[in-house]
């Protein structure tokens, strides 16, 4: 509507013009003269109908992106729609800079120009407040996103401080399940070993035929779990335990070759005394 009123209001200005020139003309020169001031009275228009396009047709591109900003500001905690609306916002803040300075531009050239025009005059004081509505319009706009940014900013940082808890809580468990399973690995640790007389002895672990307390040569010991291990091949033909262990919970069988093998039937019980076992054969 404001582009049909706009040249209506050129249409009826280079009509007045015309007639003006027509009726004081007389022959041949007059009617060049009048046909020069025609043809600039025509540029002048057409220069000053295609900046008022230029103009208008900004407008119709702000509209459209701050439509879509409109509709993006609702999900604007996704970072994928956080990115269109700032390049929807930067482009409607560039638009309507270019629309200022063409507003600008646009009274420049009619205040220079030979077309004296109070339609025109309204038309170019029309765009001017469009420009100024469209502009508290975008401030509006910004002031709301800038509501949002600061939810995007304190949902980030609920959603680190949640990360880092859950990463404490993560460690915290990971140390306790550690300490769980080395607790729960020495309660089921024990040690034993086996040998001649001579070579425990030798390993500080028997003397005068009873096993020293508290002075083991640990290495010497085999570690095992005794979840897990319940058999104890012994190689030789003469064994006996000379550490406590109570007796309803191990048996000592013989194989085809008269060896020994120890058999643990009841591991809580067998290591519910001692740790160490100690076995002298022969």
């Amino acid at each position: 509507m404001k582009k049909i009123l706009l040249m209506a209001a050129m249409a009826a200005t280079l009509v007045a013009c015309n007639e003006g020139t027509n009726n004081g003309a007389n022959g041949e020169r007059q009617r060049d003269s009048l046909q020069n001031v025609i043809d600039q009275k025509d540029n002048e228009i057409n220069d000053l109908m295609g900046t008022f396009n230029e103009i208008q047709a900004g407008f119709d591109l702000i509209n459209e992106a701050e439509g879509r900003v409109n509709m993006m500001k609702g999900n604007a905690e996704n970072n994928r729609t956080a990115d269109n609306i700032r390049e929807n916002m930067e482009f409607i803040q560039q638009t309507l800079e270019e629309n200022k300075k063409k507003i600008e531009e646009l009274q420049s050239k009619l205040k220079s120009s030979s077309i004296n025009s109070t339609k025109l005059k309204e038309a170019i004081n029309s765009l001017t407040q469009q420009l100024n509505e469209k502009n508290a319009e975008i401030e509006s706009l910004k002031a709301q996103l800038a509501e949002k940014e600061v939810q995007i900013e304190e949902l980030s940082g609920t959603v680190n401080t949640l990360k880092d808890e859950n990463a404490q809580v993560k460690q915290q468990k990971e140390e306790t399940e550690e300490i769980a399973r080395n607790q729960d690995a020495q309660l089921n640790t024990a040690w034993y070993v086996y040998g001649t007389s001579k070579e425990l002895k030798a390993q500080g672990i028997l003397s005068k035929g009873e096993v020293l307390q508290g002075t083991y040569n640990k290495d010497y010991f085999t570690k095992i779990d005794i979840r897990k291990v319940s058999v104890i091949p012994l190689e030789a033909k003469s064994a006996s335990l000379l550490t406590t262990h109570p007796k309803d919970s191990y048996t000592l069988l013989k194989d085809s070759k008269g060896h020994y093998t120890l058999r643990i039937t009841d591991a809580s019980k067998f290591w519910s005394v001692s740790k160490y076992l100690v076995i002298k054969v022969k």
